[in-house]
C-alpha cells in the first residue's frame, strides 16, 4: 500500500454506494465513509463530499418505462436530492450544506469564484459541503462521467490537495479483473500515459454515469493542477481505516509539480472554449517557446462564434497547444488577423489592446483524455 498525506480532500461517492439496489438511499456502505469523514475532521482536516445518487434515490417515486426520459430523470433527481441529503445528514452531529452545480456554474469566472468563496465559508464554519450536479435543470449534464469530472472540478475550485474517488472496484488494474483473475492492482501511477488510458473500460451501473475512463479523466485534471487522486473500493469498510492511517489501499495517482495560478487552473480545465485560433509558425514559437502574448499578426485562421472575453483554443497544425481569453470577437479577429497591432484601431475604429490573447490570460496545455 502506498502512503500519502493530505490536508483538504474532496471525496466522491458514486451511485453504487448511495443506492446499491438502484432504488432509494441506503446506509449499507455509507457508515464507514461517514466515520472516516468524522475522524478526518477531528484531525483538523477539511472534507468536501461530491455525492451521486439523487436519481436513484427518487426512482421509485416516478412512474417510468424501462428507459427513463430526461424529464423523468430530472423529476427523480428533484425528489431524490432531499432524500439523499437526509441520508447523509443522519450520520453527523454537524451541519451538512447542499451545493448543486452545473458545469456552467464553473465555466463562468464570476460564478466560479462565488463557489470557491462559499466552500471556504462553509469549511470555516465547520459545515460539511455536499456537492452534486443539478440534475433537475442540467439536461446536457446527465451523461457519462458527470460526477467524476465534477469532483475533479470541485477539488480545483476548493483548492484541495487530494481527490478520493470511492467506487465499487479495488482500483486500477493492469487488465480487467473480471476477465483475468490474475490481473495486478496498480498501487501507484506516476503519470497517466496512453498505456494507462488503454486500461480503462466503459460505464458502470445503470444508475451511475461513470466508468473507469471518467475516473482517469478526473485524475488527469487533478494531477496537472497539483492534486493527487486516490481510487478506492468504497464497499470495503477496512479501506477507510487504512485511509485514516495515511495508507492508500487502492490506486494513488501522483500529482504533478505545478506553478499554475488558480486562474490558469480554471482556464485550463474548467472554462469552455467557444472557438479556435490557428497560429502560423512564428506565433507558435513565440507563444510556446518564449511565453509571449498572441498577436493578431500571428493568427492564420479563425473558427467558431465567440465574443470578446470568451475562451478559445489555440492550435498549430491541427493540435491544441494553448487556451486563452480572446480580447476580440470572432468577427473583429477576422478583420485584423495577419495585421500588425498598430493597424488594429485603423481597421476596427477602436482597440481593446495590442494583443489578441494576453499572456496573463493564456495557458499552455497538454492533450487531455478525449
Amino acid at each position: 500500500m502506498t502512503p500519502f498525506s493530505w490536508q483538504r480532500a474532496v471525496i466522491k461517492v458514486g451511485s453504487a454506494l448511495i443506492s446499491p439496489n438502484g432504488d432509494g438511499c441506503s446506509a449499507e456502505y455509507l457508515l464507514s465513509i461517514a466515520k472516516f469523514i468524522t475522524v478526518s475532521r477531528q484531525q483538523g482536516k477539511d472534507i468536501i463530499v461530491v455525492s451521486s445518487g439523487s436519481i436513484a434515490a427518487g426512482r421509485s417515486s416516478i412512474k417510468t418505462g424501462l428507459q427513463a426520459s430526461i424529464a423523468e430523470k430530472q423529476a427523480m433527481a428533484a425528489i431524490g436530492q432531499t432524500q439523499m441529503m437526509a441520508n447523509w445528514a443522519r450520520f453527523f452531529d454537524f451541519p451538512c450544506a447542499q451545493i448543486l452545480l452545473t458545469l456552467d456554474d464553473l465555466h463562468d469566472r464570476r460564478r466560479y469564484v462565488n463557489v470557491k468563496n462559499t466552500l471556504r465559508e462553509l469549511l470555516a464554519n465547520n459545515a460539511l459541503p455536499i456537492v452534486n450536479e443539478n440534475d433537475t435543470v442540467a439536461v446536457d449534464e446527465i451523461k457519462v462521467g458527470d460526477n467524476d469530472n465534477l469532483a475533479a472540478h470541485t477539488a480545483l475550485v476548493a483548492q484541495a490537495d487530494t481527490l478520493i474517488i470511492c467506487t465499487d472496484v479495488d482500483g486500477l488494474f493492469d487488465a480487467d479483473p473480471r476477465q483475468k483473475p490474475n490481473a495486478k492492482l496498480l498501487s501507484n501511477v506516476k503519470t497517466i500515459t496512453s498505456q494507462i488510458r488503454a486500461l480503462a473500460g466503459g460505464a458502470g451501473t445503470a444508475d451511475g454515469t461513470g466508468g473507469m475512463i471518467t475516473k482517469l479523466q478526473a485524475a488527469q485534471k487533478c494531477a496537472e493542477s497539483g492534486v493527487q487522486t486516490l481510487l478506492v473500493n468504497g464497499k470495503q469498510s477496512s479501506v477507510f481505516d487504512l485511509l485514516a492511517q495515511g495508507l492508500c489501499p487502492g490506486t494513488l495517482f501522483d500529482a504533478a509539480p505545478t506553478k499554475r495560478s488558480a486562474r490558469h487552473q480554471w482556464l485550463s480545465h474548467t472554462v469552455k472554449s467557444k472557438g479556435t485560433l490557428t497560429l502560423d509558425l512564428g506565433a507558435y514559437m513565440a507563444v510556446t517557446e518564449k511565453g509571449a502574448s498572441l498577436l493578431a499578426v500571428g493568427i492564420s485562421a479563425i473558427s467558431g462564434n465567440f465574443k470578446s472575453n470568451d475562451a478559445v483554443d489555440i492550435t498549430y497544425q491541427g493540435c491544441i497547444v494553448a487556451k486563452g481569453i480572446s480580447l476580440y470577437s470572432h468577427t473583429e479577429l477576422q478583420s485584423i488577423k495577419g495585421l500588425n497591432s498598430n493597424r488594429i484601431e485603423d481597421v476596427l475604429g477602436f482597440s481593446h489592446g495590442e494583443e489578441a490573447v494576453h499572456r496573463d490570460d493564456l495557458v499552455l496545455i497538454k492533450a487531455l483524455i478525449p
